[in-house]
């Protein structure tokens, strides 16, 4: 009787962390992923900025949407279109969504939380440009203003940005030269003097808190990066990223950010070990140390205990 009793109990127990697990991500409110600069939802249906991330959010009770802003553009434009498109997500998942931004898509989401914050029941950073990226500036800095070689390269951004529309479906509005702009630490401060929320702006490196009031309604806001440029010999895209993360001297960057650039809200990490293209568990899960995909869900399950 004694092993039947405890036969039965090691069932229910085994079903109780069954169910747990598969309620692991179940969020209040839909999960909605916003990308950065140059990126897309998806090419054809083979190709996803977040690679593998939705389907390990889903898997787990999340419901899951990846917005499809300008590839090329300013933050503002970009969180304008993207405060237009949670509209009917937020009203068939409960009135609210949670918006995770990676790059530009940090900013983006934080306008658009500004703009619409009652729709928005919270908004998390990784690897988010939120205090300007030192890359941007020296790329703005070596382009003369006004120049043709400006023209020419807004002109290639702008094609580029048109080639991700026709891949991916869709038709956002692309200019280059505003993409560049909106990402400098200039173009980031006067963003964050429209859109303070979630950014504490008394120095480079200080940081926020999770809880803020947006224009009446309370928002969550997170952020976690990682602080390595070069993570893996076998990635393509580390030797560019290393590159580009010279241009921040001793300073702890992912290759496109500073660390402390990244602050937004609550800081719930930011010494992993992958670069700016890590953080979305590109390319193809070619990465780090540091498991991005882990960091997503965990995110998720805190979210859902939060009951966003």
């Amino acid at each position: 009787m004694r092993r039947v009793i405890a036969t039965a109990f090691a069932a229910v127990a085994l079903l109780g962390a069954v169910q747990a697990q598969a309620s692991y991500t179940q969020t209040k409110y839909p999960i909605v992923l916003v990308h950065g600069i140059t990126g897309f939802n998806t090419i054809g249906g083979l190709v996803n900025y977040f690679h593998t991330i939705p389907w390990n959010l889903e898997r787990d009770g999340a419901k899951v949407y990846v917005a499809s802003v300008a590839a090329f553009n300013d933050s503002e434009q970009r969180g304008a279109a993207l405060a237009q498109q949670i509209v009917p997500w937020a009203g068939a998942g409960g009135g609210k969504v949670n918006l995770i931004g990676h790059s530009q898509g940090s900013p983006t989401a934080r306008v658009a939380a500004s703009l619409r914050p009652d729709l928005v029941a919270s908004v998390t950073s990784i690897n988010g440009v939120n205090k300007g990226s030192k890359v941007a500036d020296v790329v703005r800095g070596i382009i003369p203003a006004n120049s043709l070689i400006e023209g020419g390269t807004n002109a290639v951004a702008n094609a580029l940005g048109a080639m991700i529309n026709l891949l991916s479906g869709s038709s956002n509005p692309q200019n280059g030269l505003d993409a560049l702009k909106t990402l400098t630490t200039a173009g980031t401060a006067a963003l964050n003097s429209r859109h303070p929320w979630g950014v504490n702006s008394s120095s480079y490196c200080a940081k926020s808190t999770e809880l803020h009031n947006v224009r009446g309604y309370n928002i969550r806001y997170f952020s976690w990066t990682g602080n390595s440029a070069y993570t893996n010999i076998f990635d393509a895209v580390d030797p560019f990223l290393a590159i580009t993360g010279l241009a921040y001297g001793g300073e702890k960057n992912d290759g496109l950010v500073g660390v402390c650039s990244t602050y937004l809200g609550q800081v719930l990490g930011d010494s992993y070990h992958m670069n700016h293209v890590d953080a979305i568990n590109h390319l193809f899960g070619i990465r780090g140390w540091t498991a991005p995909v882990s960091l997503y869900r965990q995110h998720a399950n805190r979210l859902k205990n939060k009951g966003v």
